[in-house]
């Protein structure tokens, strides 16, 4: 049974410096949080969101039925991620379009919408956005950063931006930097983004207009990437939509596949705004903890003073188990704490969001250990 999520909203006057020396004032950030801060506030567990997720981590919304949050399966009472022993928060990245400011937002400098000027953002820079809207809230450690896929980036980035915040990190279907095998189907999705006629160079909301058929060539671009080989073909096969018979047309929906990826395209391109896909994309590019060290990872991890948790899937051909491998090795050879898990699930990426009984059973297992630290 979920538990009924508030959306709350943090608004920072001050200016944010960001990596590319650029600035964003003025700005809000959307955030829920579940469970009860303990009285000495060593219970708290940062959740951070992937590409098109968001704050919304845990619970339902009141009479909005099938309003689960995104890791609903994961976090709350009694879950592998227990709301009764943790105090939970999960925030909404700046640029994104679920309730923080970002493209579709005001520009405070100009009295415009900031459309195609919004400021590059990194994983670093959320995490900075992240780390204050933290001492808003009187938190000056975290219990645990937790995160998957880049949200797992964003994790790892806390051990090394603020590492005595930061007691542990469960990094799960994460990687430390993208491959150019990744870098290039992000671009892909781009550029179907940015030739859409709809698109306007990133200031179509003075047109009224959203470049849609951009948004879902993007989306069915990065589903296919989330799911295996295995799952697609037995999910789907080659099977048809209709009948039995082919229809020998270049144009018409066939194949179940095709139905499939067209709906996810569809649906996507309701709700998600195109600067930001732009936006998170690039930031997943830049993100390189490595890149300052001459590519010596092992280097980059050595300010990291967090105890770590690594989880890969078997069939997770976009973020590999041997990118977790690449951590943990690093992370040993600075003489870390770290638990890892492979998981032979079938399910490729998405499984991070999925519930497998022993995916569920290592979360529970090791936050458990985490919750015997501040209740002894």
């Amino acid at each position: 049974m979920s538990f009924i999520a508030t959306p709350q909203f943090m608004h920072f006057d001050e200016a944010l410096p960001l990596t590319s020396g650029a600035s964003i004032r003025d700005y809000t950030l959307a955030y829920e949080t579940y469970g009860t801060l303990n009285a000495d506030k060593s219970n708290a567990v940062l959740v951070c969101h992937a590409l098109n997720a968001s704050h919304h981590v845990a619970g339902v919304y009141e009479g909005q039925p099938k309003s689960e949050g995104w890791w609903d399966n994961m976090i709350g009472p009694g879950k592998a991620v227990d709301t009764h022993k943790f105090f939970v928060i999960g925030v909404n990245n700046l640029g994104s379009c679920f309730g923080s400011t970002g493209p579709m937002h005001t520009n405070p400098d100009t009295g415009e919408i900031y459309g195609s000027s919004f400021p590059v953002v990194t994983v670093e820079d959320w995490v900075n956005a992240q780390a204050r809207l933290l001492d808003r809230l009187g938190i000056e450690q975290l219990a645990v950063v937790l995160g998957g896929s880049l949200g797992g980036m964003q994790a790892l980035s806390w051990t090394l931006q603020h590492p005595d915040r930061t007691r542990h990190a469960v990094v799960v279907a994460s990687a430390p930097n993208l491959t150019a095998e990744n870098i290039a189907f992000n671009e892909v999705a781009r550029r179907a983004i940015v030739t859409d006629p709809d698109f306007h160079g990133g200031d179509f909301y003075a047109h009224n207009v959203i470049p849609q058929r951009g948004l879902r060539i993007a989306r069915m671009i990065g589903h296919i990437t989330y799911l295996s080989d295995d799952v697609m073909n037995e999910k789907f096969g080659r099977q048809l939509r209709e009948g039995i018979d082919l229809k020998y047309s270049t144009q018409d929906v066939e194949f179940q596949i095709e139905s499939y990826l067209r709906y996810q395209g569809d649906k996507f391109s309701e709700y998600f705004d195109a600067n930001t896909y732009l936006l998170i994309t690039r930031a997943l590019d830049y993100f390189d903890p490595a890149k300052g060290t001459g590519d010596n990872l092992t280097l980059a991890l050595a300010k990291a003073r967090a105890k770590f948790m690594l989880v890969s899937f078997t069939t997770d051909w976009r973020f590999s188990p041997k990118r977790s491998r690449e951590i943990v090795k690093a992370l040993l050879d600075n003489k870390r704490d770290v638990s890892y898990a492979e998981i032979d699930a079938p399910h490729g990426h998405d499984a991070f969001l999925l519930t497998d009984s022993r995916y569920v059973g290592v979360m529970g297992s090791y936050f458990d250990g985490v919750a015997k630290e501040f209740a002894a």
